[in-house]
């Protein structure tokens, strides 16, 4: 009789290690699982906060239109006051108002 109660002894004792460690392991999920949880929720928030803060895009900036051919009666004064006036507009770029200078002084 000794040595069953001995088994029995140890089947409890076996049994309770048993059933303390899954609950430890489950315990130990629940707070990884709970973690991940709040980082994801935390990394969202963030995700959202950039999304909001970036400005608008912009607008796509009509194509500038080439300067318009002058008639030949045009003399070179007319022509640059029309150009003078279409870069003070902002519709020349100083990049394409130097260009187009240039081509009707040079030729």
């Amino acid at each position: 009789m000794g040595l069953l109660r001995g088994m029995a002894r140890t089947a409890v004792v076996a049994g309770t290690a048993t059933a303390v460690s899954n609950r430890v392991s489950r315990r130990q999920a629940d707070r990884w699982q709970q973690q991940d949880y709040e980082r994801q929720a935390q990394y969202e928030q963030q995700a959202q906060a950039a999304y909001a803060a970036q400005p608008p895009p912009a607008p796509a900036a009509p194509a500038a239109p080439a300067a318009p051919a002058a008639p030949a009666e045009d003399s070179l004064a007319d022509q640059l006051s029309r150009l003078a006036d279409l870069k003070a507009q902002g519709v020349l770029s100083d990049e394409e108002f130097a260009a187009a200078k240039a081509r009707l002084l040079g030729g």
